[in-house]
């Protein structure tokens, strides 16, 4: 059954329906709010905000042939919430970067160990490019989709990724000269 055969077996009152919903995205939003977040508590916290408000919204989406990009891009705002809160409410108690994170608390959820060193250096990146980074490679999305989720411009989406790829080659380029 399609997405949106779903989304209107829902408006039409199968409550039920939503659950096949959730376990068609849940995969992908985990590793998306994953990868943006850096942390399995805070991922599944914005996952489930965010499935959660798309359930509430789900009778004012127009466009029920693209319900994983509406869903994604609901999934991203609640990602960059959740890193604006955790930067004001960390740096009013730490004096550290606090959206960097431990990599070893994330490992085999949903990624596996040998991603720890990527997921680390992705981690450093700034919010604009490692969510661009994700959206891209993650959720494997076009620029033109990303711009409608992100409201940036494809052009501004590009130079998010060119300037991420660089910073995350030097990142692990880092990883690399510590481990020889």
């Amino acid at each position: 059954m399609t997405d949106t055969a779903l989304v209107q077996r829902i408006l039409d009152g199968d409550v039920e329906a939503y659950a096949q919903l959730v376990d068609r995205h849940h995969d992908r939003c985990a590793r998306v709010a994953l990868r943006i977040l850096g942390n399995r508590e805070d991922a599944e916290e914005a996952m489930q905000d965010a499935f959660l408000r798309a359930y509430r919204s789900l009778g004012e989406y127009e466009d029920r042939e693209r319900f994983a990009a509406w869903l994604t891009r609901i999934l991203v705002n609640q990602c960059r919430t959740m890193l604006a809160r955790t930067c004001r409410t960390e740096s009013l108690f730490v004096d550290a970067d606090p959206c960097v994170i431990d990599v070893a608390s994330t490992a085999g959820w949903p990624a596996e160990s040998a991603w720890c060193e990527l997921d680390g250096a992705l981690q450093r990146l700034p919010a604009d490019q490692r969510e661009a980074i994700v959206l891209r490679y993650t959720d494997d999305l076009t620029y033109e989709e990303m711009a409608r989720i992100t409201g940036a411009g494809e052009s501004a989406l590009k130079m998010r990724v060119k300037r991420a790829f660089a910073r995350l080659r030097e990142l692990l380029q880092e990883v690399d000269n510590v481990g020889h």
